[in-house]
């Protein structure tokens, strides 16, 4: 796909986009009940491997029920269940009046900053119970009465679900797993025939419908609400972590999701006026594909498209769609036509609180709280290494997971179309090449005046070649005698992607589309540097050097990272870098490309990464933790302890250095020291 050369800010992006559209290319429906039951087995089982694994066991409920609203036709009862051991889900029960076993729904909130409580995710609760259906409505994991605080209205999106990604979970699966609970409790009330299930939520709650209904087959109805569209779409905007499901592109496109539902009932509702990737048109195409594997089972009548002309939002017309649907699919009564809405009155938010104002206990968990204990339950069953030949096949172990999944595929190295300009300053040139078809990038090289390059050292810097090559660093380099190469990572820098920023996270766009389409921005930025490197030496500037790297800040890791495959990269300085990947609160002052889904899993933590430069001489200068606060010279020691053993184990410990405040100079004379 030809790129827009005056547009560098959506360079990144259409790239992504056209590799996207590559993955689906030469996709097929299936053509029969037995083909689609092969592939549906293949979707459910890489869905489980994007979320990442679900409890082996199911703990005990222990529902308790803090108290109760009655009102004209129906309560409420206020409900808390554990769905995993310590950690609690807040609810909210809707219970019509009269006896016999009812029909029950599940409902899900979307990013409404009331959640559960929000006016207008009670409207479908109430509606629901006046027509004689048991309601379940509960809040997602960090959001309403579930977020960091104890206020209402937090956003459970960008680095908060974002301490979940290296320990291999995910706030979709967690999202998916909360409601396959609330359906084992919706199963549990004497009031609930437990096979007339269905499950009903809009924008990110219609996601959560999607997946829950999808993946677990209980619910016999399933609507999700202005939330369907297709992956690609997703690929032109921005959308929740809670959302967002790893490498989903790589092995289906939205239309298998919502087909995994055949033969129970699907009605897929869109708005006129939606956001591009919930779209009426993008919609289309995914229910028209999944209606033909319903039409395999004989059923392409449970699967109906209602279209409303509206914003986003689950409004009347929508929610009255959803009421003849369900009233169809799981009372068995009606033709599935909307169904007139009985007069509601919402409650004000608060009154609906399980916990009111600041009474939530204070060991009520949180999600980063939930990551990080399990970041280290995880780093906890990690062997440290005992002898250097067991450290030797868990190098090869960790190398292959880094290179073979968690960084997704290389691709192969094509021609450069290298063009060298002078720049402003007579000593930097620029050196721009093409890192994948489609897409350039620059470099600029710096050498010190006129005096011999006595060795050569690379630069990272997020705002860019021409940024670093005359940065402090670039100076202080320079001054000794080395020459420069720094480096434009894509989506950094002079490709910086418009609009990328997404609360605290800077790259957030980036970082989702390239997780997507099961290529991390980390291994992008591996293989740019490859490739930069390339890009110098055919140039004829600095000959068949060796570099040390020189990573700080947002970029420390990334340098860290690429050195394990770059084998022209000799020495290694990691600069006031994040230390670790586990914390229990948000991360501050972080590129979400450092952070890699399911790093912990495979590999360990930074200590591990460190750990894989050994013998190579090393340098850990300062470092942060995760909510960005620089850490003490003992905990830094105590961070890279498994770096520090390595170490030993190679014979070179003098090779690893360790300091908590070191000076840009100090870090160019220590690098001077040990070439």
């Amino acid at each position: 796909m030809p790129l827009a050369p005056n547009e560098p800010n959506r360079v990144l992006q259409q790239f992504l986009q056209a590799q996207g559209l590559a993955l689906h290319e030469h996709d097929e429906l299936p053509k029969s009940k037995d083909e689609w039951t092969a592939r549906k087995q293949q979707i459910r089982e890489n869905l489980q491997k994007s979320w990442g694994p679900f409890p082996k066991e199911k703990c005990d409920l222990e529902p308790e029920t803090l108290g109760v609203i009655e009102r004209d036709g129906y309560r409420i009862e206020k409900v808390v269940l554990q769905t995993r051991p310590g950690i609690h889900m807040t609810a909210n029960a809707y219970v019509p009046a009269g006896s016999g076993k009812r029909a029950a729904v599940l409902c899900v909130h979307g990013h409404w900053k009331g959640a559960k409580q929000d006016p207008v995710v009670q409207s479908r609760c109430i509606g629901l119970a006046k027509l004689g259906f048991f309601v379940l409505v509960v809040d997602a994991f960090g959001a309403g009465e579930r977020g960091l605080g104890k206020a209402l209205g937090e956003y459970h999106g960008e680095t908060v679900a974002s301490t979940l990604w290296p320990t291999g979970l995910t706030l979709a699966g967690l999202q998916v797993y909360d409601n396959m609970r609330a359906v084992d409790y919706l199963q549990s009330r004497p009031e609930v025939d437990p096979e007339r299930l269905g499950i009903t939520g809009a924008s990110g709650g219609g996601n959560q419908t999607m997946y829950a209904g999808a993946f677990d087959e209980r619910f016999k109805c399933v609507v999700p609400t202005c939330s369907v569209g297709t992956y690609q779409a997703y690929l032109h905007a921005a959308c929740c972590m809670c959302e967002m499901v790893p490498n989903a592109m790589a092995y289906t496109e939205e239309w298998g999701i919502l087909s995994l539902v055949a033969p129970r009932g699907l009605m897929v509702t869109s708005a006129t006026m939606d956001a591009y990737q919930f779209s009426v048109d993008e919609a289309k195409k995914s229910v028209a594909a999944a209606k033909q594997v319903f039409k395999l089972f004989g059923k392409e009548n449970n699967v109906a498209h209602t279209i409303v002309e509206s914003p986003h939002a689950y409004n009347q017309p929508m929610r009255e769609a959803m009421y003849g649907w369900m009233t169809l699919h799981l009372k068995g009564e009606g033709d599935g036509s909307p169904i007139p809405e009985p007069e509601i009155a919402p409650e004000e938010p608060e009154v609906l609180r399980c916990y009111p104002g600041e009474s939530r206990p204070a060991s009520f968990i949180t999600l980063p709280q939930f990551a990080a204990d399990v970041g280290k339950s995880i780093l906890n069953h990690k062997r440290l290494p005992q002898h250097p030949e067991e450290w030797d096949a868990q190098r090869l172990m960790k190398l292959q997971a880094l290179s073979h999944g968690l960084l997704g595929s290389f691709p192969e190295a094509t021609k450069l179309e290298l063009e060298v300009s002078a720049t402003d300053d007579d000593h930097i040139q620029r050196i721009e090449f093409e890192t994948e078809p489609g897409l350039r990038l620059q470099a600029h090289y710096r050498i010190p005046g006129d005096a011999p390059v006595e060795r050569a050292a690379i630069i990272l810097n997020q705002d860019g070649a021409a940024a670093g090559a005359t940065s402090e660093w670039a100076s202080l380099l320079v001054e000794n005698g080395w020459g420069v190469l720094a480096v434009s990572l894509r989506g950094t820098g002079e490709t910086a992607v418009a609009g990328d920023q997404i609360g605290r996270a800077p790259d957030h766009n980036s970082w989702e589309w390239s997780t997507w389409i099961g290529r991390p921005l980390m291994g992008q930025w591996i293989w740019d540097i490859g490739r930069a490197i390339d890009a110098l030496r055919e140039s004829g500037l600095a000959g068949n050097s060796e570099f040390a790297m020189i990573g700080h800040d947002q970029t420390g890791l990334v340098g860290l990272t690429a050195s394990l495959f770059l084998t022209q990269i000799t020495h290694v300085a990691v600069v006031k870098a994040l230390s670790s990947f586990i914390s229990d609160v948000p991360y501050e002052g972080q590129r979400l490309g450092v952070i890699v889904p399911r790093m912990l899993t495979e590999v360990g933590d930074v200590s591990h990464l460190a750990a894989l430069c050994a013998p190579r001489p090393c340098l850990i200068a300062g470092g942060v933790a995760g909510d960005g606060a620089p850490l003490s010279q003992a905990a830094l020691v105590d961070h890279f302890s498994v770096t520090q053993r390595v170490y030993e184990f190679a014979e070179v410990p003098e090779n690893l250095y360790i300091a908590a405040d070191l000076a840009p100079a100090d870090v160019v004379r220590w690098l001077k020291r040990s070439v």
